[in-house]
């Protein structure tokens, strides 16, 4: 039996219920993986709130690292013994045991452990895809990062720095500025008590930055307005404080000529090969020293809805792992 965890309608952490699941053997193409590592993502509370509707019942979760435990018909990739990832897009990943496509799993590397990787697999290739592949960031550019300690965020300041360039990053206190500047920004700003725009003009001459990845949404969206430069790019890829709506296009005429990306993980990892590359180029990342998974608490898997509390009232750092 496994232990699964569904959710029969949308609302706050309590909605997440646990129950028993008789996994039936895993179909042509699936394999039955056991759970050791469960990634915790803003996106999981998106799909618990009803922010993106999904079908009900649901389950919840899509970054999971385990072990291979049986093999359905036709599977050639992939041994019983193997150490195994996934970000999705199936979810499901709240539960001790489950049967997955074997296409969407990734082979673990024997020098990273089950916690890393389930700190870094979803939030890792999210990095990637902002910085490489949306952005496309240019050494020498200065990059504008709201919630620079998050889960994301300060892999994405790593990564940033180690591709030469220059990071401003918001944070809400002073703990969450200090773990900022040890990522590796060169400029820290705690958001409660400074005019942000106003000190990123300062800080660029007046200019405003090319770049500006914002996972935060409605809440630092007139921020990313006033703190671009002439033509440059906001990448809007969360809504930690809820949905920005109701944007007039003009706004980016009047700004400065603006870019805007509303941007997700599966439209730039649609094949195999687009999947596996932005993977080998995470794992050169962390082989390097460029990004630390900075896992800055662990729930057990069944206490997930302690952990959604803490993550929406912003008292988590760095990424979240829950263990079964």
């Amino acid at each position: 039996m496994a232990r699964v965890a569904r959710i029969e309608q949308t609302g706050g952490p309590e909605v997440i219920q646990w129950g028993d699941v008789d996994l039936p053997d895993p179909g042509p193409g699936e394999v039955r993986v056991r759970t050791t590592a469960v990634g915790l993502n803003y996106i999981d509370v998106y799909f618990r709130t009803g922010l993106y509707p999904s079908p009900l019942p649901s389950g919840l979760g899509s970054e999971s690292v385990g072990v291979v435990e049986a093999l359905g018909e036709g599977v050639t990739t992939l041994a019983v013994g193997d150490r195994v990832g996934t970000f999705g897009p199936v979810r499901g990943a709240y539960a001790t045991e489950r049967n997955l496509p074997a296409a969407q799993m990734l082979k673990i590397p024997d020098a990273v452990d089950d916690r890393t990787a389930a700190a870094l697999l979803l939030k890792g290739c999210t990095a990637e895809f902002l910085v490489e592949r949306c952005a496309k960031v240019q050494a020498g550019q200065t990059v504008l990062v709201h919630a620079a300690a998050g889960g994301v965020g300060h892999i994405l300041v790593g990564w940033l720095k180690h591709i030469g360039a220059t990071v401003i990053g918001t944070v809400g206190t002073e703990d969450k500025a200090a773990q900022a500047r040890a990522a590796g920004a060169d400029h820290v700003l705690i958001h409660k008590q400074v005019d942000v725009a106003q000190e990123v003009r300062a800080l660029t001459g007046g200019k405003g930055v090319p770049v500006i990845l914002d996972g935060v949404g409605k809440a630092t969206w007139p921020v990313s307005l006033d703190s671009a430069a002439r033509r440059g790019l906001i990448v809007s890829y969360g809504n930690a404080s809820g949905a920005i709506d109701g944007v007039a296009l003009g706004i980016l005429s009047a700004k400065g000529s603006l870019f805007v990306s509303r941007p997700t993980l599966f439209d730039y990892y649609v094949t195999p090969e687009e999947r596996q590359a932005g993977v080998d180029r995470l794992f050169e990342m962390l082989a390097k020293g460029a990004i630390v998974p900075e896992i800055g608490q662990t729930f057990a898997l069944e206490d997930a809805a302690d952990a959604h509390r803490a993550l929406e009232a912003g008292e988590t750092l760095g990424a979240t792992v829950l263990l079964p």
